[in-house]
């Protein structure tokens, strides 16, 4: 398999779990927070069906960011309008930092075991490691605080009501100009800088398996 199929293999293991996490991740947080919009229109799962969105998906496999269609929340369910869309807005990045954790764990165990001698071994812990990689990215992506990606919605426990809802009136303008800078490669700088330094805390959070699985294999 070329390095390029193998990339479009990873990422569309990554379109079929990280998103459906991502999205269902919203909508959990949404229906315990009291809004059940999301849970009523079929969204509270993780069957990848529910949430992909085709344009988004060839995106994902194309250049490791993508989208899915967004979980549809009612703020004025919420007891707290504001802290409501927040921390359900948050969820989604958030279950994405999560799967990177599970699969940084998975990959030090398959790294330091018997199986990373052999071929299929090796390409699996290569497997674990871009998704890792996407995993992360696709997190820190959606928490930038720009309109209408999931950190923006944080700007409504720090931004006056009428100046949030000035801005969210150029939503549409805003992510088109953010995709530009993305496949221009301008943002591929602070998000690589932001990405490793994630990375790097997230592998020194498991540092303890690398001394346990040295000691074991």
């Amino acid at each position: 398999m070329s390095d390029l199929m193998f990339q479009i293999f990873v990422k569309a293991i990554v379109l079929f779990t990280a998103l459906p996490f991502h999205e269902f991740a919203h909508a959990w947080v949404a229906n315990k927070l009291g809004d059940h919009t999301a849970a009523i229109n079929g969204r509270l799962t993780l069957n990848p069906l529910a949430h992909l969105d085709p344009i988004g998906a060839i995106c994902m496999l194309l250049t490791g960011f993508g989208w899915a269609r967004a979980v549809p929340i009612n703020p004025r369910n919420f007891k707290n309008p504001k802290k409501g869309m927040a921390l359900s807005a948050c969820a989604g990045p958030l279950a994405n930092l999560l799967l990177a954790l599970v699969c940084l764990i998975l990959y030090k165990i398959a790294y330091y075991s018997p199986l990373s001698s052999s071929s299929i071994g090796a390409a699996f812990c290569g497997v674990l490691l871009l998704m890792v990689h996407l995993n992360i990215g696709l997190g820190i992506f959606n928490l930038l605080p720009i309109p209408p990606l999931d950190g923006s919605r944080l700007a409504t426990l720090f931004l006056p009501s009428k100046w949030y809802f000035k801005i969210m009136q150029y939503e549409q303008v805003i992510f088109l100009a953010v995709f530009v800078l993305l496949f221009t490669g301008v943002l591929s700088t602070p998000l690589s800088f932001l990405s490793n330094l994630v990375l790097r805390g997230l592998d020194f959070s498991t540092g303890f398996l690398d001394i346990l699985c040295r000691m074991i294999f």
